[in-house]
């Protein structure tokens, strides 16, 4: 299953890309942390490794590793504004549950 951006998230990845001046797109994985047991872990790519799986949306290149893919298979990644607050969002359907302050989630 692929992972997607909504426009909205495309936009702000591209903004960002376009102001550091390089990047090959953004990279999804997963770590061991918080009290659920996994966390999401963004970050830009300069380049593509041998071993990373690679999606097209909206005009983003996402980069995912095989073992997070595993846990991020049909995710959505949204960016949201409510108020002061602003962030990305991750729509991902295999969370079976999550921690009280949104940190970590276990599949």
């Amino acid at each position: 299953m692929s992972i997607t951006v909504t426009p909205s998230a495309a936009r702000r990845i591209l903004a960002f890309i376009e102001k550091r001046g390089k990047g090959a797109g953004l990279r999804l994985a997963v770590k061991t942390s918080g009290c659920s047991g996994l966390a999401y872990a963004i970050e830009f790519a300069d380049e593509i490794g041998a071993d990373d799986m690679v999606f097209e949306s909206q005009g983003v290149t996402i980069l995912v590793d095989p073992k997070s893919h595993a846990f991020l298979a049909g995710t959505e990644l949204d960016f949201a504004r409510e108020g002061l607050n602003e962030g990305f969002r991750f729509n991902n359907p295999n969370v079976k549950d999550q921690c009280g302050c949104g940190e970590s989630f276990r599949v």
